[in-house]
């Protein structure tokens, strides 16, 4: 189901009522490692990609786990550390589907590319705003054509 909408109706509701649910870069990621286990499956039955099969499954998993470890912070600094896990992991996912687009194709791994960027955004915006100062990393490319962050 690679529909966001629709995929959002089938999330159990111990997980959609929890305040976590609110944080739409959670569900972003939570929906990504659901569909990506589609491209997992098919990456592993490639034995040129199988190893490359086990590293996307993993990061995929690793951005909402992270998400969720951080939410439960209690202060900002360490929520803004898991977060910046979570940055590396859709960064890290995003890579290994540019990888993979061979065995994938190039329309499905540039719309899994682009989810990833969407969540890379979001995290973006997230993390100097709970760590209270500007990443080093220059946001320019995650942001919109008028200078602002988008999702």
């Amino acid at each position: 189901m690679d529909d966001y909408e629709s995929w959002q109706a089938t999330v159990p509701e111990a997980i959609r009522g929890d305040t976590l649910w609110k944080m739409r870069v959670y569900r972003l990621a939570l929906f990504a490692a659901d569909i990506g286990w589609t491209d997992v499956t098919a990456l592993g039955r490639d034995h040129r990609t199988r190893g490359l099969s086990d590293q996307l499954y993993r990061v995929l998993g690793s951005v909402s786990a992270n998400i969720s470890e951080g939410y439960s912070r209690g202060s900002g600094k360490d929520r803004a550390r898991f977060f910046e896990y979570a940055l590396g992991s859709a960064r890290e996912s995003r890579d290994w589907y540019y990888k993979g687009r061979h065995v994938l194709g190039d329309e499905l791994a540039r719309q899994r590319m682009a989810l990833q960027v969407q969540i890379i955004r979001l995290l973006l915006t997230i993390v100097p705003d709970e760590r209270h100062r500007a990443l080093k990393d220059d946001p320019l490319p995650y942001m919109a054509d008028d200078g602002q962050a988008s999702d």
